[in-house]
């Protein structure tokens, strides 16, 4: 099969996960013998290259400002991004002109922002099968993540988003032929707001690489970790605090990411030498965190739709205490591979972390829940998942 790929962002340029899962996606798909090709912007210059196998075009959509300055630009400036990128002519010309010359089998988009809701009309024109990949709620929050401006979780759109949300589905309503996402909560909420009701709707956990054996712990220092963006909805400080007020000495909180809200929680932090910022890590530094960690926390205030960071830390054998809250539950396995507890209820996650922390016995048993938990996430049964609904479009077409 020839499989283009569109992805707002594809690494180097890297903003979240949702990037870094479409790469591995591309690349495996090359592994096994399909040709593949990539639509994505570009920060700089526009470029075809081959990258692992994979053909990547970067381009540049004309906008107020590119994909990836959209965390750091003023909230003046966003709207006007957003309204421009509802229905991009110009993007619309690009992705055309790409996918006339490369003429592929079937079109999976994925982060469309930046693209515009015109990557999908073009698909269609093209009378190509197309899936989409719900890695977030784009299609109904400006926003993304269904926060409001305070930070929390929107149940009341305004009138202006009502009105945009509105557009959107009208614009991208019934044009994908199979919707996937990670988490069958992110499928059920973007449902509740009306869309993708006639389409097939499929939940396709993330793929992973799986290790052959645990790594050996130690449990005298307790080691916790939280690895992720340093943004307030991904409940930072809830961690913070509750780890602040557990007494030990023998336990350390490492701290991996980067956001706009660092500086926010160092000061949360400031005169506990147990808890250290370590700054953003990737490749073997981030693994080797998730392996030498004894718990990994994922104390999310958010829709959170199917972390990649679980995924990670089950890899490694680390047991995940997660908030209950978006699809997080989906993964985790209350007292098998880890606990969930109330999002944002830092008392409840303090009584958790006692609790592990006095029972290092318990500890082994969930880490153990954790590698056999994961091995159905591998990136085999994933690509084979993907390559069986394109197959299927295909032949239907």
């Amino acid at each position: 099969m020839k499989i283009c790929l569109i992805s707002n962002l594809y690494p180097p340029c890297i903003l979240g996960g949702a990037e870094v899962v479409v790469e591995k996606v591309a690349e495996n798909l090359a592994i096994k013998g399909h040709e593949v090709v990539v639509i994505t912007t570009s920060y700089d210059e526009e470029t075809v290259e081959t990258v692992n196998s994979v053909k990547v075009y970067r381009v540049n959509p004309l906008n107020v400002y590119k994909v990836c300055d959209h965390p750091k630009k003023h909230s003046f400036m966003k709207p006007i991004w957003h309204t421009i990128d509802l229905w991009n002519i110009q993007a619309y010309k690009i992705l055309k002109s790409i996918l006339e010359r490369e003429n592929p089998d079937i079109v999976h988009i994925h982060n469309f922002k930046g693209f515009s809701l015109s990557a999908f009309q073009v698909v269609k024109k093209l009378n190509l099968p197309l899936v989409f990949t719900a890695h977030d709620y784009s299609l109904i929050c400006m926003r993304a993540n269904l926060l409001n401006s305070s930070g929390n979780i929107c149940d009341t759109p305004s009138a202006l988003c009502s009105v945009y949300n509105k557009i959107q589905k009208n614009l991208v309503d019934n044009k994908p032929d199979v919707v996937i996402a990670p988490s069958k909560f992110v499928i059920n909420k973007l449902k509740s707001e009306g869309l993708f009701e006639n389409i097939e709707t499929v939940k396709v956990p993330l793929g992973i690489g799986i290790e052959d054996k645990k790594e050996d712990k130690d449990y005298v220092t307790i080691d916790i970790l939280y690895v992720g963006a340093l943004s307030e909805h991904k409940g930072v400080h809830i961690l913070i605090n509750a780890f602040k007020n557990l007494k030990y000495e023998n336990i350390t909180l490492h701290i991996v990411g980067k956001g706009n809200d660092e500086y926010k929680f160092k000061q949360i932090a400031k005169g506990d030498k147990r808890i250290v910022f370590h700054g953003f890590k990737t490749g073997s530094d981030l693994i080797n965190f998730y392996k030498n960690a004894n718990i990994n926390v994922v104390p999310s205030i958010w829709y959170d739709n199917s972390p990649m960071v679980i995924y990670e830390s089950l890899m490694c054998g680390t047991p995940v205490i997660g908030s209950r809250i978006g699809g997080i539950p989906e993964l985790i396995e209350n007292g098998y591979n880890g606990f969930l507890f109330e999002a944002g209820n830092a008392g409840e996650l303090e009584k958790i972390l006692e609790s592990v922390i006095e029972n290092p016995s318990k500890l082994k048993e969930l880490e153990n829940g954790a590698l056999k938990s994961v091995q159905k996430y591998s990136m085999e049964n994933h690509i084979n998942k993907l390559i069986e609904i394109y197959e299927s479009l295909i032949l239907a077409n």
